[in-house]
């Protein structure tokens, strides 16, 4: 069923030259399958996609939930009202060949969704000396326009043997029960636009926000020692997003789940790396039950004065 639906795109797309095509770009950097699964109907399918390709190959690596939440991804784009194909890219860390493809595969086939991989692809070649690393990726992560064309490339040889070698049929689809507990799929992304909460010193951010790349928006500031926000919201599974910033020092927050402040959890806004502003995601509860929990976050006092505020993003729950 997949596949057919991938035919059809490709089909599409070759048999219709002077078609317009609309490209979403729904990708941000230094994030995983997480957050992806929060912000997966605001961001892609609200434009109802024909043909989607999805990839936390490398960010999902420090994501010790990504089997579940990989899976609450792949759920949702194929539970979505325009029934967009598929296609599951597995990018890599060159220097290593390091990647979560094996657990996202493993979710890709259970759904029969197909999957391009670039260790199995670019990186073998490039360990094999077909390519020098330095010519494809500067850092070892991510392609120059040479690697983003042979990473194209592959997706392009995919699409091609698909409609060379299927027979398009359609015919009723068969949903997979899911593999995991599948707690994320319905995971939800709380913003002023969706949440009020109990705010004393912090206050709501008042700058409009000008698309999904423009990350500090539609957030929650607190900037001084002492400034609180409280939450109440009915879920199982909870992860608090801030900024993590290169702007030091920053100001940090203790965060205190359902009045238990010996089991508090340090928020620090100051980034320990220099590439820029990072959406850091602090995973609170996972598989808790399910009933109205509270999320207090307070700003601790510094030592030193003049420190960035703390930029609360969001909260997503499931």
């Amino acid at each position: 069923e997949i596949t057919t639906r991938l035919v059809g795109s490709e089909m599409c797309i070759r048999d219709s030259p002077q078609a317009k095509f609309n490209y979403v770009n729904g990708g941000i950097g230094g994030t995983d399958s997480y957050y992806g699964v929060s912000r997966a109907v605001t961001d892609v399918l609200m434009y109802q996609p024909d043909l989607v390709v999805v990839d936390f190959s490398v960010n999902d690596v420090d994501n010790i939930y990504c089997e579940e939440t990989f899976e609450g991804v792949l759920r949702k784009l194929l539970c979505w009202s325009s029934r967009p194909a598929v296609v599951v890219l597995n990018n890599v860390f060159y220097d290593t060949g390091v990647s979560t493809q094996d657990i996202h595969n493993r979710l890709a086939d259970h759904y029969g969704v197909p999957h391009v991989s670039v260790h199995d692809t670019i990186y073998r070649r490039m360990k094999a000396g077909e390519y020098n690393r330095i010519d494809i990726t500067p850092d070892g992560l991510h392609p120059n326009d040479k690697g983003h064309k042979l990473v194209a490339e592959e997706i392009e040889k995919f699409l091609e043997s698909v409609k060379a070698e299927l027979e398009v049929e359609e015919k009723e689809p068969v949903f997979p029960k899911a593999m995991t507990e599948n707690a994320y799929e319905n995971a939800k992304r709380l913003t002023i636009r969706e949440i009020s909460p109990k705010l004393c010193g912090f206050h709501a951010d008042t700058e409009e926000k000008t698309g999904h790349l423009d990350h500090f928006k539609n957030g929650w500031i607190g900037k001084k020692a002492g400034d609180s926000i409280h939450f109440e919201v009915t879920a199982s599974c909870i992860a608090v997003q801030y900024r993590k910033t290169i702007q030091l020092p920053a100001a940090r927050a203790e965060l205190v789940l359902d009045g238990d402040k010996e089991k508090s959890i340090l928020l620090d806004g100051n980034f320990d790396e220099d590439w820029g502003d990072c959406l850091y995601l602090e995973k609170v509860l996972h598989h808790g039950e399910k009933k109205i929990h509270t999320v207090d976050i307070t700003i601790l006092p510094e030592e030193v004065t003049d420190t960035t505020p703390f930029y609360l993003m969001s909260l997503i729950i499931a």
